[in-house]
């Protein structure tokens, strides 16, 4: 669980909190998080409590903000098995944690204020009128409500730390100008102390106050600029609606969003966010997801399509089934996974860590070895500059720059990734990214849409297939149906149609355009017994006491299968020109094959041309057959591929190319790419694939758009450099400026360094460091690169036995293609997709997809050269009948 923190001042803070929350019985892990004033704890609840936590934490003078209630024992249960704080109560939680912050932030903006307005005339006094005689007594007057009023929450604190055997910042501001208060008081009350010694009294009242009022002004801007690195989590939690109308037989009402539950009727209205991921049950309209795919055009939702939470609904309005709620949305999977990362620590940190829980001690001692040296080598004048020396060296010396200098830049770094559509997992991984020296990109999915679509099929000219023609095709859909994979979907709809159409023809049935709801007829299930799966082959199963099989040429070769010579030479074509062939055949003889084609990705090109820009390898691994690889691998620009692998082989690659010293991503949608994710050195899931993949990768990009891959190492370089110079500058500012303040250049040139300018020095470190990291926010995480596409790279290696060895060249095409998407108003069935799909393919220069859930048709112009929309409708109109293309 994440709980907000309360009263941590630095990062000395943070580490006493953590060391702490560390010690407790029944406490795995605790990662205390400076920059988000979180806490993120796990813990046996049989050990102990939110509650015990909560009183360790105040027992070392902090405050931890826990929910009312057990929610370890009532809560709800998120998918990954875990136990939740309902969505309404986090908000809550995190709503108290900032309207506590929110109190602390104005009240530190009136003491910043005041203290200034204070501190400013006391300085002008002081120096202008030092030789008045009175001047102390007023000074006096006017410094003591800055240092002990305005400047009371120093002295409280650095006393809440002493009775804890501890120090952090706050004792080191309240030693210095407690010290400097003191001592010109003592000045002011017994001169002659020092006069009868030939020393003159000085008063540094101006100082003390000035340093207050540096330090105040140091911490606010600290505070607001920290405030700006977690802005992420704040817009994202923002999408949540907190309250949502459910639909009932009694009527409509008004409930809390935490009362939904899986099944209930919800209503969404214009302008309203969608409350939970669910189905559209009743009504239609148009919902905007740039939240999940960073599309700025509003997305269709109809009947059957699903919705997500946080999206927002733009003109009707609809009504929905929740499916998944509270902490199993979309939505809260994408705040956990951003909160997570931005309370993870880098491993850099923990170096930081060991500093700063030390470093408060270390300054202390420092400053009286300091104090001590100016008293025995200086014996005219070394107390008064030992003191002044002593002051400055405590008010200089800062922890918080060192503790500010990673988590910042990653709670920046990882909210920017968000904000793209890139989710990363924790620091470490962000941290990773820009090691990357090889990318391993698994096909479908990735490199390809992901949509396969049957672009071929011949049947073998055989008695079997003349006799039994119309009960192998239901034999082949019955079995096909029965599998889960991608490809098994295209051939389903492929087969279904093809049989409708059979159907239709054979009753003299029809499929008019202008008959709304009109549906293709059924097509009648053959029963398959004894189903079985073979990884990397296919599917097999019975039928009548046939045995069955659909999948790759190497099934058949395993299975002794007879290949006719027109299907293998027709195969054969099909493989050169990319598509993959799936074959369905008895125990005998092979009985069909159908060629199936998944289209490129329009972006693949251009990021494998970043990539290699970048001196990143790129490979390509797919289960397919090697001429479909070798040519998708040229569309692409990728230069080495591996074809015809199991999963098992792609575990086993990424492990060749480990041993060689690479640093390996792997970018992978499926679940049998869940293995090789696992094993790479940085996993990427492409975010519309399935949700083992998800949890297995340690980035996730929400809208499976391949620029993203590039954007990501480039964030991670962006990130990490950010880290190394606010690292540098916070250890050069503290190793150059305590030996300064210590007087180290008084012996050579007689320079002393005033504690003013000490506390002005110090408030501008911190905030130096906040500022560097914020700078990550207006930074660009890529452009294209011109002249980019697949026509880039001529060479393309097959690898087939040894991982590094170069064979195998093809030509590319010269031509680049462009890629567009129209909206297909008026398709009602299979036939009528079937109709606009092919007169769109007649047109020459185009290559054209269409679907019917969604209404869109996929148009490649291959020749390079765009056709208007006009000339596509009139062809679709004249060849087709009445349907309407529109511009997405």
């Amino acid at each position: 669980m994440t709980f907000p923190v309360v009263g941590m001042s630095c990062a000395a803070c943070a580490s006493r909190v953590d060391k702490t929350l560390n010690r407790q019985d029944g406490v795995t892990a605790a990662t205390v998080n400076y920059a988000a004033a979180t806490a993120q704890v796990e813990f046996d609840p049989g050990k102990c409590s939110p509650e015990s936590l909560r009183e360790a934490v105040r027992d070392a003078g902090y405050d931890l903000l826990i929910p009312s209630g057990n929610h370890l024992t009532d809560g709800m249960q998120s998918a990954d098995g875990g136990r939740q704080i309902p969505d309404d109560e986090e908000e809550d939680l995190y709503g108290e944690a900032e309207r506590i912050h929110e109190k602390h932030y104005r009240k530190l903006k009136r003491r910043t204020i005041t203290a200034v307005a204070l501190a400013v005339p006391i300085m002008v006094l002081g120096m202008a009128f030092m030789d008045v005689p009175w001047m102390k007594y007023l000074l006096f007057t006017l410094s003591t409500p800055v240092v002990f009023w305005l400047g009371s929450g120093f002295f409280r604190n650095a006393w809440r730390q002493l009775r804890h055997g501890t120090a952090n910042m706050d004792t080191l501001v309240a030693c210095s100008t407690g010290i400097a208060w003191l001592f010109s008081v003592f000045n002011m009350l017994f001169p002659q102390f020092w006069l009868s010694r030939g020393i003159t009294p000085h008063v540094y009242f101006e100082s003390s106050s000035m340093i207050i009022a540096f330090i105040l002004i140091g911490r606010l801007l600290e505070d607001r600029a920290k405030r700006s690195t977690s802005s992420a989590i704040r817009r994202l939690a923002g999408l949540r609606p907190r309250t949502v109308t459910l639909v009932t037989e009694e009527g409509e009402k008004t409930i809390r969003i935490s009362q939904v539950r899986p099944g209930d009727i919800l209503l969404v209205k214009p302008g309203e966010k969608v409350a939970t991921d669910g189905t559209v049950f009743s009504g239609s309209s148009y919902v905007d997801e740039s939240m999940l795919s960073g599309e700025p055009l509003a997305v269709e939702k109809k009947p059957g399509d699903k919705v997500y939470a946080g999206t927002v609904n733009q003109r009707g309005a609809f009504r929905m089934a929740a499916d998944k709620i509270g902490t199993d949305t979309v939505l809260s999977r994408i705040i956990r996974m951003v909160q997570d990362a931005q309370g993870s620590k880098a491993p850099v940190q923990k170096l930081v860590d060991k500093i700063a829980a030390v470093f408060v001690p270390v300054i202390m001692a420092i400053s009286v070895v300091t104090f001590l040296c100016w008293v025995i080598f200086a014996p005219q004048e070394g107390f008064t500059h030992g003191l002044l020396a002593m002051v400055t060296v405590l008010i200089i010396a800062c922890p918080c720059a060192l503790g500010l200098a990673t988590p910042t830049a990653i709670m920046v770094g990882t909210g920017k990734g968000a904000e793209n559509g890139i989710l990363i997992k924790d620091a470490e991984s962000l941290e990773i990214a820009r090691k990357i020296d090889t990318v391993v990109l698994d096909k479908t999915g990735t490199l390809t849409e992901g949509h396969p679509r049957v672009t071929g099929c011949i049947w073998a000219d055989s008695g079997k297939t003349a006799g039994q023609g119309p009960w192998y095709r239901e034999a082949f859909l019955a079995l096909e149906r029965m599998s889960g994979h991608p490809l098994s979907e295209a051939v389903v709809n492929y087969l279904s149609e093809e049989l409708s159409r059979h159907a239709d023809a054979a009753s003299g049935n029809t499929c008019p355009v202008s008959a709304p709801g009109n549906v293709c007829c059924s097509v009648p299930s053959v029963q398959i017994s004894s189903f079985e799966t073979v990884p990397g082959r296919g599917i097999r199963g019975s039928a009548n006491g046939q045995e069955l099989m659909a999948g790759n040429r190497e099934m058949l070769t395993d299975a002794q299968v007879c290949i006719s010579p027109a299907l293998d030479v027709q195969a054969r074509e099909w493989e050169a020109d990319a598509r993959t062939v799936i074959w369905f055949a008895d125990s005998s003889e092979a009985l069909a094959a159908i060629a199936i084609e998944d289209a490129l990705k329009p972006t693949s090109p251009q990021a494998v041309a970043e990539l290699r820009k970048a001196g990143i390898e790129v490979w390509m691994l797919t289960g397919d057959n090697e001429a479909s690889a070798r040519v998708t691998a040229a569309r692409s620009g990728i230069d080495r591929y591996r074809a015809g692998v199991f999963p098992e082989d792609k575990v086993g690659f990424i492990r060749t190319l480990q041993s060689k010293g690479h640093k390996v991503a792997m970018a992978g949608d499926g679940i049998n790419d869940s293995a090789a994710l696992a094993q790479a050195d940085l996993s990427i899931a492409m975010g519309q694939g399935s949700d083992i993949a998800m949890d297995a990768a340690m980035v996730t990009i929400l809208s499976s758009d391949m620029m993203k891959i590039p954007q990501t190492i480039r964030l991670s370089s962006l990130t990490v450099r950010t880290i190394r110079e606010n690292l540098f500058w916070a250890f050069i500012y503290n190793l150059i400026a305590v030996p300064l303040a210590a007087g180290v250049l008084y012996p050579l040139n007689g320079f002393l360094l005033d504690p003013m300018i000490g506390g002005a020095a110090m408030a501008l470190s911190s905030v130096s460091v906040v500022s560097n990291s914020l700078r990550l926010r207006y930074r660009k995480l890529g452009e294209k690169i011109p002249g980019s596409g697949p026509g880039g790279h001529k060479k393309v290696t097959s690898v087939q036995d040894n991982a590094f060895s170069d064979n195998n060249t093809v030509k590319q095409s010269e031509n680049p293609t462009v890629m567009k998407k129209y909206k297909v108003d008026g398709m009602m069935c299979g036939h009528c997709r079937m109709h606009v799909e092919k007169a769109l393919n007649g047109i020459d220069g185009v290559k054209a997809t269409v679907t019917l859930d969604p209404p869109v048709a996929e148009v490649e112009f291959t020749s390079g050269h765009e056709i208007p929309l006009e000339d596509l409708q009139k062809t679709i109109t004249d060849q087709a009948g009445e349907y309407t293309l529109s511009e997405m």
